[in-house]
């Protein structure tokens, strides 16, 4: 859930892994071994990257610009942030569904206010914007992928 509120969530779980091997008596048989830990880790690179590249490809595959590419990832923090606080009134899905949608939004209008500091035409500028919405939502899916796969490596590794 972190991770689509676009807090570090898979890094949460690494966290919570490591903490589980390191503190854990040795009576209570916790799986959480050095190959756990790495396959871990490497997940949550894996989901860093896959959401970073996604992103930033909304807006380079359509001709952005390095402003626009930097505004998009600023208006994507900014509104999954504002988004939060907008979707509180329905409890746990309503911040969850208005974090993803309006980080989505901020990587539009970041993304259309760098191109149009780029110098770009407003049709040009818009239509790079919907590169960095449906970047932005496809890396956001793609991270919480991951994220799923490693609560389920790590529930399995805590539970055998």
């Amino acid at each position: 859930m972190g991770t689509l509120l676009g807090l570090p969530g898979n890094w949460g779980l690494v966290l919570v892994a490591g903490m589980l091997a390191y503190f854990s008596p040795d009576s209570m048989h916790v799986g959480i071994q050095l190959p756990t830990m790495l396959t871990l880790l490497t997940m949550a690179i894996a989901g860093e990257v896959v959401e970073f590249v996604a992103g930033a490809a909304g807006v380079n595959q359509l001709g952005g610009s390095r402003q626009g590419t930097v505004l998009a990832v600023v208006g994507s923090i900014v509104g999954a942030i504002a988004g939060m606080f907008v979707g509180v009134p329905v409890p746990i899905v309503g911040s969850l569904i208005a974090a993803v949608v309006f980080g989505g939004l901020g990587a539009f209008g970041g993304a259309v206010a760098g191109e149009r500091w780029a110098g770009k035409e407003w049709d040009v500028s818009i239509r790079i914007g919907w590169g960095a919405l449906w970047g932005k939502l496809l890396g956001t899916l793609l991270k919480t992928i991951c994220g799923t796969a490693m609560m389920v490596l790590l529930l399995y590794a805590v539970w055998t």
